[in-house]
């Protein structure tokens, strides 16, 4: 298994701020208690300057004492297909930025036009590259089979649910936006990997290291 520790930097790429809390905040959290010296580059490609400061202070607050940097677009919520080039554009900067050991992104099964337009943005700019590609919750039923399990504590669940309210007050009028929500579809991906809670990822690609030879 792909050993948290071992990462020191990783691209969060989202379309939309939220987007990358509610689909990866455990593995964040995680991260972060893993690995002290991350460094992390958050991408966005959308939001008004409300959404993008919320956006800041979510990072941190889910990556405490992670190096951040971040590249926070204003590209028009809903209208990513129309904007191809200048999304492009985004995803080859951040691969740019650094050659992470870890890319986090949408899924290309995702039913909505702006993380779908992301997450094929994504093989070609960061081809030697581990990419985990999340989902996140939503009205459309969108939810596939996913084949990459991250299990969570009951602590850092429960704290990423804290945080996605305390860090995205102008979400909370949403009526999906609750704990039942966000711990029930944890819960369901821990049963799938006999946890407690679990965060699930897709991975198209994945390149094996077999290492030196074991010397006994």
């Amino acid at each position: 298994p792909l050993r948290l520790a071992d990462v020191r930097s990783v691209v969060l790429l989202g379309a939309h701020p939220d987007d990358i809390e509610i689909a990866a905040g455990g593995l964040l959290l995680t991260l972060a208690q893993a690995s002290p010296a991350l460094r992390a580059h958050y991408v966005l490609l959308t939001g008004s300057p409300e959404r993008r400061a919320e956006a800041r202070a979510a990072a941190a607050a889910f990556l405490p004492g992670a190096r951040l940097t971040f590249a926070l677009h204003d590209l028009p919520d809903g209208r990513v297909p129309a904007h191809w080039h200048a999304a492009k554009e985004a995803v080859e900067a951040a691969a740019a930025v650094l050659r992470p050991d870890l890319v986090l992104a949408p899924w290309s099964g995702d039913a909505h036009q702006d993380h779908r337009t992301l997450a094929s943005l994504v093989p070609t700019a960061f081809r030697d590259c581990l990419a985990l590609h999340y989902e996140i919750p939503k009205w459309d039923g969108d939810l596939g089979r996913p084949s990459v399990y991250v299990p969570l504590t009951d602590e850092v669940a429960r704290r990423k649910v804290e945080l996605l309210h305390a860090s995205f007050p102008s979400q909370k009028a949403r009526d999906w936006w609750d704990d039942e929500v966000f711990l029930g579809l944890a819960r369901l991906r821990g049963m799938e990997c006999r946890s407690r809670y679990a965060e699930a990822y897709h991975c198209d690609k994945l390149t094996l290291d077999v290492g030196p030879p074991v010397v006994s």
